[in-house]
């Protein structure tokens, strides 16, 4: 009996085991899925949150409802990984693999940021984690003057848009409850524009404008001073708040780092393209827990599971992995009053104007507000559940396609 063991039954790992799941005998393979926690937390849904439109019951359920028959669950800390060994030990057992796959995901730790615990969930507070979107939902619901920073202390960070989500969010939020007028809204970030992608930014940037959210770029935090309520950059600049929103550093997870397996910041060195673990043998990760540069979001992640999984059958069968991943993101921006922008990008190609996921079709308009790019937005949460974490097929190619997309901008693409 051969074992493949999975760390994390978050998007990415529960996506892998049930694709495995489908495609190996099980008197042949044995699969086992470890994570910490028993609830499985709809990321996405943390935005929301705060706005009074989603709950805590909105965006958890049991983990077990996703994990398919034939997959061993085990509620259980990951500490280490050995792979010379071939083994990973956890807080009670150790688990023998022939193939691991990595889906440990990422972490918030507002404590690498020099004074911003001093005002963690008192001035400073997020909404990357439940606890924090519960508590600046209370914060939230009763401010009704002042100014909201907004700042991305580190990079990489999960979902590269939500950022801007929450401004343009707290832009409708204000201006149906009547303060807007009296609340100032700023976007302060280390990136050189809103996006790290031009054309988007371009588009998103006037966005912003129109909506009066100040933008703030090449920002390199220091350190928040809580008592003072500023933010100051490494060369000096300061940025006051009343609120201040904070996306704190991102970092891969403890078991990552404690194995030595990861990069300064605890992700794993991952190809790009067939998304083995650099220098590992019959290792592959997904997810937040990668290092490639691409987008750290759940549908990132539905992309790379093809990859994963394809990748695992074809070493089983004696084949190398395939550089099949090309970097493919599908994100959804909420803006506000029941419109959102939708983005589909890849390494090479960045987010287009044009029609997706049918050419000429759509229904949904990319780079563009939209009524049904909200209700795309909407309905990815019933998506989610049923569909993706489930190892449902979805109308959407693993790799990007050009089809449908505004042909002057691919050319400027391919002409460099």
């Amino acid at each position: 009996m051969r074992k493949i063991v999975i760390i994390g039954a978050g998007a990415g790992g529960t996506m892998v085991a049930n694709l495995l799941r489908k495609e190996l005998e099980e008197d042949e393979f044995e699969i086992t899925i470890i994570d910490r926690d028993e609830k499985h937390h709809y990321q996405p849904g943390y935005l929301f949150i705060p706005f009074g439109i989603y709950s805590k019951k909105d965006v958890l359920k049991p983990k077990r409802e996703f994990i398919p028959e034939g997959v061993e669950f085990v509620l259980d800390t990951v500490t280490k990984i050995n792979t010379d060994s071939h083994k990973v030990e956890t807080l009670k057992a150790s688990y023998d693999y022939d193939w691991l796959v990595v889906a440990s995901g990422a972490r918030i730790d507002p404590s690498e940021v020099d004074g911003m615990m001093d005002g963690w969930r008192k001035s400073v507070f997020d909404f990357y984690s439940l606890g924090g979107a519960q508590a600046l939902r209370k914060e939230l619901k009763y401010f009704s003057s002042g100014k909201i920073v907004l700042n991305i202390a580190d990079v990489p960070y999960k979902c590269p848009i939500a950022p801007l989500e929450f401004v343009f969010m707290a832009d409708w939020f204000f201006t149906i409850n009547g303060v807007r007028d009296q609340v100032e809204i700023e976007l302060v970030t280390p990136l050189d524009g809103v996006f790290t992608k031009p054309v988007a930014t371009k588009a998103l940037s006037a966005l912003a404008k129109k909506k009066n959210i100040k933008v703030t770029t090449q920002f390199a935090l220091d350190n928040v001073n809580a008592k003072e309520r500023l933010i100051e950059s490494a060369n000096g600049k300061k940025v006051d708040y009343d609120l201040l929103v904070s996306i704190p550093p991102n970092l891969g997870d403890k078991c990552i780092t404690d194995s030595s397996m990861g990069d300064p910041m605890g992700f794993m060195q991952t190809d790009n393209f067939t998304l083995k673990a650099e220098g590992m043998d019959r290792v592959f990760v997904i997810g937040d827990a990668t290092n490639v540069p691409a987008s750290k979001a759940g549908s990132t992640a539905h992309y790379q599971s093809t990859t994963v999984v394809n990748n695992i059958i074809r070493e089983i069968d004696g084949y190398d992995a395939n550089p099949t991943f090309d970097g493919h993101a599908t994100c959804f921006l909420a803006s506000g009053f029941e419109k959102a922008v939708l983005l589909d990008f890849n390494y090479k190609v960045e987010p287009l104007p044009g029609m997706f996921p049918f050419p000429g079709m759509g229904p949904f308009d990319l780079l563009k507000e939209s009524l049904g790019n909200y209700w795309g937005k909407m309905m990815f949460r019933w998506v989610y559940w049923n569909l993706m974490m489930k190892g449902h097929e979805l109308p959407l190619e693993p790799e990007m396609n050009l089809a449908g997309k505004v042909r002057r901008y691919i050319e400027q693409e391919a002409e460099g």
